[in-house]
């Protein structure tokens, strides 16, 4: 039977296979990686660069826009999944010094980059402030990634504040490399209308995302459906929703997907466990599909030719400009010098600096294609450099901390047709009337049953003598309609991040 014809004339089974053997040739990278000690995203970044025109695979891709829209949609995926695993206990205690990073040490990291290119490496004033604007953000594809594997445990509240950082740095990057092609673009444009801009950006953006994530966990309790392989579907749409709505609203969609999912992953549903697993393999999934795309829409020999100039860029980024806008802004809180090293050495940049290296192509920026090659050598560098040594440097700086053995449930439920019955997970919050209770003497309602109690990366069966400690997770088999009561009886109400 003939194929039908796709794009660029390419037939449609062509296309399909294609696209499978990439994702093939990506997840056999994602193996080795972890024995090479190389970030993931090098490697996927690497498959897209041997498929592309330049590579044997000869496929030619030069579509900034298509990039653009997927690199899109595959940071929502990310964001959403970051902010879902993201415990708000854990982040609370600096939720202000991530925030000034994300804010004031992104500028900070603009500033100097700009100075840099235009002072030493011979960029005009905007077009050099426009290429460390581009770059000024953490990526927290790669953040999310490296500090999750078991290579990369850190003590205390490392972890937390830098994955807060990097979930919500980008939309100050985002709205500073808009507004410098502006003001190149257009003339009379002034930089002051950017801080109103930003404002509205961020309130918009923090305001939508924690109402967006309320509906998100209404509609996840209440809306019921006869397969239980609908919920992650709704779950995924309403993700792209908030993002839709809130950079209509003209506010941050990035920080508003983020903050969605730090809302729903606070919270207790029915379907919990389930749309957390689910939303790990699209974060995977988009993950490599973003990096794939963008290693095919680089051409590695014309990103060769600025090595000098990507090396120069590089070391100041990583030596002088990072470690300058952590010095200004931690030592306000405490942190001792180990920690501000590890946080200078953990700025990884990833997908959204050559995503936004897109946006001066599109606009059609005189030195776009040049500032484009050298953020793409730049994230290379520094996934090679700082994301395989960050195990080794947490262990010099005396920061690094024995990973946890990775905890999963030790039992699934898979309920048949007519039966009501939910396994449900729930962790004993602060100050619940259960902590220092046995479990007969919960009160819970008739038929609703605690089968695992999970304490200490541990999960064991419970019997009713056995006692109920504070972040306890209970695995409760019970009838749906009950849930309320449970909650209630556990103390656990509206769960509220913020």
């Amino acid at each position: 039977m003939g194929g039908y014809e796709g794009i660029q004339g390419m037939r449609v089974e062509h296309i399909l296979l294609g696209a499978a053997l990439l994702l093939l040739a990506s997840l056999a990278a994602s193996k080795g990686a972890g024995r090479l000690g190389v970030p993931a995203l090098v490697l996927f970044l690497g498959v897209g660069m041997l498929a592309g025109s330049d590579g044997p695979g000869g496929l030619y891709f030069d579509d900034p826009w298509l990039a653009q829209v997927l690199g899109v949609a595959a940071l929502v995926v990310i964001l959403f999944a970051g902010g879902l695993h993201t415990e708000w206990r854990q982040v609370r205690p600096v939720l202000w010094p991530a925030v000034l990073l994300a804010t004031v040490g992104v500028v900070i990291t603009a500033v100097l980059v700009g100075a840099f290119g235009a002072a030493v490496l011979g960029f005009r004033p905007l077009e050099a402030l426009l290429l460390g604007s581009v770059i000024s953000s953490t990526d927290a594809a790669a953040v999310f990634a490296v500090l999750r594997s078991r290579r990369a445990a850190l003590k205390g509240r490392l972890r937390p504040l830098l994955e807060l950082e990097s979930g919500t740095n980008d939309p100050l990057a985002v709205l500073l490399t808009l507004g410098l092609i502006h003001m190149i673009s257009q003339e009379g444009a002034r930089a002051s209308d950017l801080v109103g801009l930003f404002a509205v950006q961020m309130a918009v953006g923090g305001a939508l995302g924690y109402s967006l994530g309320r509906v998100m966990v209404e509609l996840l309790r209440r809306v019921h459906f006869e397969s239980d392989a609908l919920y992650p579907v709704m779950s995924l749409a309403l993700v792209f929703a908030v993002y839709g709505i809130t950079a209509s609203a003209w506010g941050s969609g990035f920080l508003a997907v983020y903050i969605a999912g730090l809302v729903v992953g606070n919270s207790s549903f029915v379907h919990r466990r389930n749309l957390m697993r689910f939303h790990d393999s699209t974060a995977w999934l988009a993950q490599i599909l973003m990096f794939l795309t963008l290693g095919l829409l680089v051409f590695p020999t014309q990103v060769a030719r600025v090595t000098g100039l990507g090396l120069a860029v590089a070391a100041f980024l990583m030596l002088v400009a990072r470690p300058a806008a952590v010095l200004a802004i931690l030592p306000f809180f405490r942190a001792s010098l180990a920690e501000m090293l590890l946080v200078s050495w953990v700025g990884l940049r990833g997908a959204v600096p050559i995503i936004l290296a897109t946006l001066p192509r599109l606009a059609g920026i005189a030195e776009a294609q040049l500032i484009f090659n050298v953020v793409f050598f730049v994230v290379l560098t520094s996934a090679l450099l700082q994301g395989t040594s960050i195990p080794y440097v947490a262990r010099w700086l005396g920061v690094a901390a024995e990973a946890p053995p990775e905890r999963r449930p030790p039992l699934e439920l898979a309920a048949p047709e007519n039966v009501h019955s939910d396994l449900i997970e729930l962790i004993i919050p602060p100050e619940s009337p259960a902590a220092g209770q046995p479990i007969a003497q919960l009160g819970l309602p008739a038929g609703a049953l605690v089968v695992l109690v999970g304490r200490d990366n541990a999960y064991r069966v419970p019997s009713g003598s056995t006692t109920v400690h504070q972040g306890d997770i209970l695995l409760i088999l019970g009838h749906k309609a009950q849930l309320d009561e449970v909650r209630l009886r556990l103390g656990i109400q509206e769960e509220e991040p913020v």
